[in-house]
């Protein structure tokens, strides 16, 4: 049976604050916790006025502590963007506080312009290159199967499961090399998702923390009592996606009833290339889209992605996901 999780990106909307983003990823998570998700992940971006996420330790810190038992991490940590000394440290210490319940997603993009490099006094794209003997010497840290002159301390001995992230056949030819578990992210990225798929599968190493390929697949889920609800709940982050490939990104916009009509073709087209990895309409109909998603990728788990202008609107969102799941007839 395909498990459910859900990815946040703490978005900012027009009008709102950060202080109230993060309070709606807390409710989201507690939320999440309830219908029985395995697990609640956030996303590091920086430098974005609509995503407050940047301090993704801290926010799963203060999430941590507003549950009980869901699993908590990071989808992911771009760790290009920091030294793995830092990072041992930080998910020690998260590890320390919610022991059991921590994941350590990393992703390699940088995703960053000379701005954001000079604030985080790194050559990212260098950093980039480096990025597979980073997660080596991470792992290290955290496990102590390297010899390193220095000990992470919250971190050698801690348990966060690692899981690479991956958009592409690199992450997946690394996590199946290093044994890890393997999560593609179809919901903005579609194009190498079953390449990338049977590239792990095939070449996947058994290690110490896996013994056997397993996937996690993202799409973007908006769930509501009519299709027509449905696809004006999904709107506002289309409008993000459009504005961001426009390189105008902002705060979450309100939603727009019939968006898609009024645009150009290029960024219908795109809106509709993203739409291989989501579903959109009533429960029955976002069931058979995840079904046929789940049947095709094989996925393990399904990570439940898309931000509502309305918090409470996703939250109902995800409960009649799952609720529709519940009911689903027996093949």
């Amino acid at each position: 049976m395909t498990e459910f999780s859900v990815l946040d990106l703490v978005p900012v909307r027009e009008g709102g604050t950060v202080g109230e983003a993060l309070a709606q990823a807390t409710e989201l998570a507690q939320a999440a916790e309830q219908a029985g998700c395995k697990r609640f992940w956030v996303a590091e971006h920086h430098a974005m006025d609509g995503i407050a996420g940047g301090a993704t330790s801290v926010v799963l810190a203060h999430i941590g502590n507003a549950t009980s038992h869901i699993r908590i991490g990071s989808g992911g940590i771009m760790l290009p963007n920091h030294t793995p000394f830092q990072i041992a440290e930080q998910f020690g210490t998260l590890d320390a506080l919610f022991p059991g319940r921590i994941d350590l997603g990393l992703g390699r993009a940088p995703g960053a312009g000379p701005e954001l490099q000079r604030a985080l006094r790194k050559n990212l794209h260098q950093a980039a290159e480096y990025f597979p003997n980073d997660v080596a010497e991470l792992r290290a840290l955290l496990t102590g199967d390297i010899d390193l002159p220095i000990a992470a301390t919250p971190g050698l001995g801690a348990a966060p499961q690692m899981w690479m992230l991956g958009s592409s056949r690199f992450g997946a030819q690394l996590a199946a090399k290093l044994g890890l578990p393997y999560a593609f992210a179809a919901h903005f990225a579609p194009d190498h998702l079953d390449s990338a798929l049977e590239v792990y599968r095939r070449d996947f190493q058994p290690s110490d923390a896996l013994d056997r390929p397993h996937v996690m697949v993202a799409m973007n889920v908006f769930a509501a009592d009519s299709e027509e609800e449905a696809r004006l709940l999904a709107s506002s982050q289309q409008q993000s996606f459009v504005r961001l490939r426009s390189g105008n990104p902002g705060k979450l916009p309100p939603p727009i009833a019939d968006y898609t009509s009024a645009l150009p073709a290029p960024a219908r087209a795109m809106l509709d290339h993203l739409g291989q990895a989501a579903a959109v309409g009533t429960p029955d109909q976002v069931r058979a889209a995840i079904s046929a998603f789940a049947k095709r990728t094989k996925a393990d788990e399904i990570l439940l992605c898309g931000a509502t202008y309305d918090p409470a609107a996703r939250i109902r969102s995800l409960n009649l996901t799952l609720q529709a799941f519940e009911s689903e007839p027996a093949e």
